[in-house]
């Protein structure tokens, strides 16, 4: 009988891997759909070995290929614990579940089981099932877990305890108190997530309402590129070289590294940078303007200017007009040296920074 299973599995390994590709595909398609951000969606087929010893490990057990469920599987690894239901409900919902041979290991509330606490379900391709139309009749598993889950699988796997019975007593123990830390770890990254996504949520009304109390970071930094003065400013120096406000340029970095260069010179809260901005707004647009000429290489491949170049260029005036910083440390946060070096770009600063106060109108410190 094992004989004709594993001819069976070699036939159709064609099949099975061309339902492996459309299912990660699927369910990548689906989670994407949802508007849910997860670590990553791989595949597998199972290798022959694994099935061949599968088989004597379970003899009689299997009378047909189609009763090993597992030729196909789909591995979902989310970042937190709370998103694989999230994935455990999509799949509910838009296919056929085996549930005689789907495992919900979450509700296993044993103390050392933190490991097990993903979802494996079997999904049975059926005509209407969406993107799978061509393999009606076969089934794959749909492995859900958090990353630290997924870590915990892994290095259990690794030491070689398929079950309780298997770890020593002296091992159990430190088992335990690593499944209690483990478990703790995923609901504070969840925490974590949570307080991440309100912070965004009233960044809005607080810089509206209290500006000085806002501490200028990444969130905030994005939120202030899209608002006056930062906004305004942007345009105006956009306007000046008589080019676009690139509005989306693709940069998610960059909230991060204005917020750093921000620090650096000494503006930490949003209040205050609002101030410094309306205070030296025309000393930045002057600067800007005669600055942007002079380093053509470093932006014109873009198209126009970036979101939050006003920020920029009121960082340097104050780096030029203060003794203790340095154009190049913020040449470095920004990156730019990978056209012009690092000396080539603070002499074009230092040089329209002298021609601005030559002019008699800059006084940034």
């Amino acid at each position: 009988m094992n004989g004709q299973l594993l001819q069976a599995y070699e036939d159709g390994c064609e099949t099975f891997e061309g339902l492996r590709d459309a299912a990660v595909a699927h369910v990548t398609r689906l989670i994407a759909g949802a508007g849910l951000n997860i670590h990553h969606v791989t595949g597998r087929v199972k290798k022959r070995a694994s099935l061949e010893d599968k088989l004597r490990r379970k003899p009689g057990r299997y009378g047909a290929l189609s009763d090993v469920t597992d030729l196909v599987a789909v591995r979902v690894i989310t970042y937190f614990e709370s998103d694989v239901s999230v994935v455990s409900r999509l799949l509910e919902e838009h296919h056929v579940i085996d549930w005689e041979n789907s495992i919900d290991k979450s509700k296993m509330h044993d103390p050392d089981r933190f490991g097990y606490m993903g979802v494996h379900y079997v999904v049975q391709v059926t005509p209407d099932s969406p993107d799978l139309p061509g393999f009606a009749g076969l089934k794959f598993e749909v492995q859900i877990r958090s990353i630290l889950q997924h870590a915990w699988a892994e290095i259990e796997h690794d030491l070689g305890y398929k079950n309780r019975e298997a770890i020593p007593r002296e091992v159990q123990r430190r088992f335990y108190r690593l499944a209690g830390l483990l478990e703790m770890a995923d609901e504070e990254f969840m925490t974590l997530h949570r307080l991440s996504q309100e912070y965004a949520a009233t960044l809005p009304t607080r810089v509206e309402d209290a500006p000085d109390a806002v501490f200028v970071d990444a969130p905030s930094m994005k939120h202030l590129l899209g608002v006056a003065p930062v906004r305004d400013l942007d345009q105006q120096v956009a306007g000046a070289l008589n080019v676009l406000l690139l509005t989306d340029w693709p940069d998610p970095e960059r909230p991060q590294r204005l917020a750093s260069l921000l620090h650096y010179v000494g503006v930490h809260s949003v209040g205050a940078l609002q101030k410094e901005l309306r205070r030296h707004e025309g000393e930045v647009v002057r600067f800007a303007s005669l600055l942007l000429p002079r380093l053509r290489e470093a932006w014109t491949p873009a198209g126009g200017a970036r979101p939050g170049t006003s920020v920029v260029h009121y960082a340097l005036l104050r780096a030029c007009a203060n003794p203790l910083l340095d154009p190049h440390e913020i040449v470095s946060m920004l990156d730019l040296r990978g056209v012009l070096s690092g000396d080539q770009l603070v002499a074009a600063v230092r040089e329209a920074y002298a021609q601005v106060m030559a002019d008699g109108s800059a006084r940034v410190g």
